[in-house]
């Protein structure tokens, strides 16, 4: 079948935008050294644009990333208006100007180089300017996400640290305001605490009673005092360790004092004290005694020849005089009836009796809910026929008055056991117990406060990433509408070139 040339004339060019240039040169529409020949006109063109007139069209040209063909064609156009009155009879212009950038144009039709050109720039732009700055756009976008999402990170994790650090502050049972005073102004209000626990043990007075008729009668010839220390802090509350020793008021207390160590050193330095070696007195080169030394060390010992007898040991002035050493018994400096040390200390501040006192409480529980599992358990005959012969005070019992006592018990045992009341106690034997917890603290404030800096630092590069993306997105715009400019022209170029058929160049993706 035979196509009318009216038909073949429709017939599209399909022609791949990445090997345009290998097209034109292969169908010798280009020359293969068009490279070179642009580079001459772009000389032109820089020495050119040096020289123009005032014109705002001329400007916008001038202000565009790159000047090619078209541009060059239309800035003549202009010329020609500018330049009219240098016009001669022959319709030739004088002005240098004109003769120039039609010298730029008659090279830049000489072998079709401003086709290379233009279709150089096409592929350049498909090829590698728009994915650049698409890929920079994309970036942009996603730092943006990346510091969003950091951003909430680092504000999660500031309030995390900062709820741990009151949740903290609440287990010592301070403010977090100003954490080292608040934790030295604790230990002032233990005493009060202490003395609350001490009369508390009162009412346990009938379960230590009836924990002491059941050793009784189980042990008959048992006269064990049970939980003894109980028995005293109920009767006499939280006295010294002194009067607890000795069962005798002391006539002074003298509470040791707590003061805050230093803080230690770096690295360990030793004072050697001041050595500084001077000459003898007694002239050159010679001592006083006229010796051969020029420098000595006074270290203040006499050396004195050995006596041929004895065994060089002065015991005394007297001869035959026998030594009478006096051995002083420990603690005999501290006058009778002080209380001094750990002895001035009251029972519960002292780490062992304190600790004596909580083992006699959950001993004491340990009784009670042993005797209430007892008295629930009815099906045991042989409890119930052993406890026929039992005092009154054990047979009189309910369940649920010894379950009350557990209570009682339970409950003062977890006031002496809670964890701001062991915090009390290690800051009354440290001090420097307050500074590990008060630097432990602030720490946890400082991670949270770093953290939000960061958060900051994040909100920075979002900001900045997104002023980026605003000023990239008119760049895009821009080149995209260039390059769909010039594969216009470059299609009704070639077309030309083939009677008017339609060209199509493939693979812009725009």
């Amino acid at each position: 079948m035979q196509v009318s040339p009216q038909d073949y004339r429709n017939v599209p060019i399909d022609i791949q935008t990445g090997k345009l240039l290998d097209w034109l040169v292969d169908r010798r529409h280009c020359n293969l050294k068009w490279q070179s020949q642009v580079l001459a006109i772009r000389e032109k063109i820089n020495v050119a644009i040096q020289d123009m007139p005032e014109n705002e069209e001329i400007k916008q040209l001038l202000a565009g990333a790159y000047l090619h063909y078209f541009h060059c064609l239309r800035i003549v156009e202009i010329l020609k208006g500018t330049e009219a009155s240098t016009k001669n009879l022959f319709g030739r212009y004088s002005s240098q100007r004109m003769k120039d950038w039609q010298e730029i144009v008659s090279l830049y039709e000489k072998d079709n180089t401003y086709l290379a050109e233009l279709s150089s720039l096409l592929v350049r732009s498909i090829s590698y300017e728009i994915p650049s700055l698409r890929k920079q756009l994309s970036r942009c976008q996603q730092a943006q996400q990346d510091c969003s999402r950091r951003e909430e990170e680092c504000q999660l994790r500031a309030a995390e640290l900062r709820q741990r650090f009151l949740g903290c502050c609440r287990q010592y049972g301070i403010a977090g305001e100003n954490v080292r005073q608040e934790l030295l102004a604790l230990v002032k209000d233990l005493p009060v605490l202490l003395s609350g626990i001490a009369a508390g043990v009162s009412a346990l007075s009938e379960a230590i009673e009836l924990y002491q008729a059941c050793v009784e009668f189980i042990c008959e010839s048992s006269t064990e005092l049970v939980v003894p220390m109980l028995q005293y802090v109920g009767k006499r509350g939280n006295t010294t360790v002194y009067e607890w020793r000795t069962g005798l008021q002391p006539l002074r207390v003298d509470r040791p004092r707590v003061e805050e160590l230093p803080e230690q050193p770096k690295e360990d330095v030793i004072d050697w004290g001041d050595f500084t070696l001077q000459p003898a007195q007694g002239g050159e080169g010679g001592t006083a005694n006229g010796g051969a030394q020029s420098e000595e060390i006074d270290w203040g010992i006499t050396v004195e020849p050995e006596p041929q007898q004895g065994d060089g040991i002065d015991w005394g002035d007297g001869d035959g005089q026998e030594v009478q050493i006096t051995v002083l018994e420990a603690g005999t400096e501290v006058p009778e009836g002080v209380a001094c040390g750990t002895d001035a200390l009251t029972l519960l501040e002292h780490t062992q009796t304190r600790s004596q006192f909580i083992d006699e409480l959950m001993e004491l529980e340990l009784f009670l809910s042993q005797r209430l599992a007892e008295m629930q358990e009815e099906a045991d005959i042989v409890a119930i026929s052993q406890f026929q012969l039992a005092p009154a005070v054990l047979q009189g019992q309910s369940s649920a008055h010894v379950s009350a006592l557990l209570a009682a018990t339970r409950a003062l045992l977890d006031q002496l056991c809670t964890r701001s009341m062991q915090h009390l106690f290690m800051i009354l034997a440290s001090p420097r117990y307050v500074d590990r917890v008060s630097e432990l603290l602030r720490q946890r404030l400082r991670q949270a406060e770093l953290l939000l800096a960061k958060k900051e630092l994040m909100r920075q590069r979002r900001e900045e990433a997104l002023a980026e993306q605003a000023a990239l997105e008119p760049k895009l715009d821009r080149l995209l509408e260039k390059t769909k400019e010039l594969q216009k022209l470059i299609e009704a170029d070639v077309s030309k070139r083939y009677s008017g058929r339609p060209v199509n160049l493939m693979g812009v993706s725009l």
